[in-house]
This record gives C-alpha cells, structure tokens and sequence, in this order.
C-alpha cells in the first residue's frame, strides 16, 4: 500500500470510487462532492491551487481511494480535508489513517485551521475525524459549497 500524488492518468478512476460511495449511500444529490465540477480532473484542478494537492492510496497497482487538501479561507489561513474516498475492497485496512497522516501533515506546514464537511450518518468517517482532533461545529463555516452535508468538522493545525 502506497500513498502517492494524484496523477492525470487517476482521474478515471478516482471519481469513479467518489461517485459509487456516494451512489452506495443514497447521497449522489446535488450538493455533495458527488456533483462537483472538478471531479473530471481532480489532478489539474488541485495543480492549479496553491498550497493544496490531492493525494491516492494505492494497493497493488490500483487506486482504491484518495484524499485532498485545498485553501477554504486564504485570509484566515483555513484549509478544506476533501474527498476522503476509499473503494469497498480498501476499506478496514488503516488506508483512511494513512490518507489523513499525510494530508494533515500537509495542511501543518501552510495553515493555521482544517474544516471538513460530511453527514452524520457516516459514522465510520466522523469517528475517524474526532480521532484525528476535529472538533463538530453548530453550523458550516460561510462559504460552504455542499449543502447536503450537515456535519461541520474543523482542527486547529497551530
């Protein structure tokens, strides 16, 4: 198992693990990542931001998931953990571990704060972010792109 940057060649399939977990859970609706425009090349989109990168878990020459870091408030120095995705056959392997250890090793080095959004049903994922030191928020921070979310998670980095 490796965790590596996303390359051009990955964004098959990467929004192909987004989208089948989403459509597994009931939630390919619009105001999920499920919808979003950059899905179709999460490997320039993430390219072309500063300060942010995208990063796969791969298991025997395939990738079975991912995770990103992108700027959420310049001016604050707030960062966004998105797209925390695994493929059925990676997950319960420690790949969500490894996949958070580098993107908020990442966010350290160039922001003070780290907010997510997710839905409280994932119970798996929001077990996984309170390990990690996120805290739950009343409301998402302005500025929010999915509105089918209702869990708000954010990490002091400093």
């Amino acid at each position: 198992m490796i965790i590596r940057d996303i390359k051009k060649e990955d964004n098959v399939k990467v929004k192909e693990i987004i989208q089948d977990s989403l459509k597994s859970l009931g939630l390919a609706i619009p105001g999920t990542a499920y919808f979003d425009p950059q899905l179709n090349d999460l490997h320039q989109y993430y390219n072309q931001l500063k300060h942010a990168n995208y990063w796969v878990a791969e298991m025997e020459g395939e990738v079975v998931g991912g995770i990103g870091i992108a700027p959420f408030n310049e001016y604050h120095k707030v960062c966004e953990l998105q797209k925390l995705y695994l493929s059925t056959k990676a997950q319960g392997l420690g790949l969500g571990k490894m996949l958070m250890e580098t993107a908020l090793s990442f966010a350290f080095t160039h922001y003070a704060k780290c907010y997510l959004e997710t839905k409280h049903e994932l119970k798996t994922a929001c077990s996984l972010y309170e390990k990690y030191g996120f805290t739950l928020l009343h409301e998402p921070l302005s500025g929010s792109d999915h509105s089918a979310m209702d869990a708000w998670y954010s990490k002091d980095l400093n």
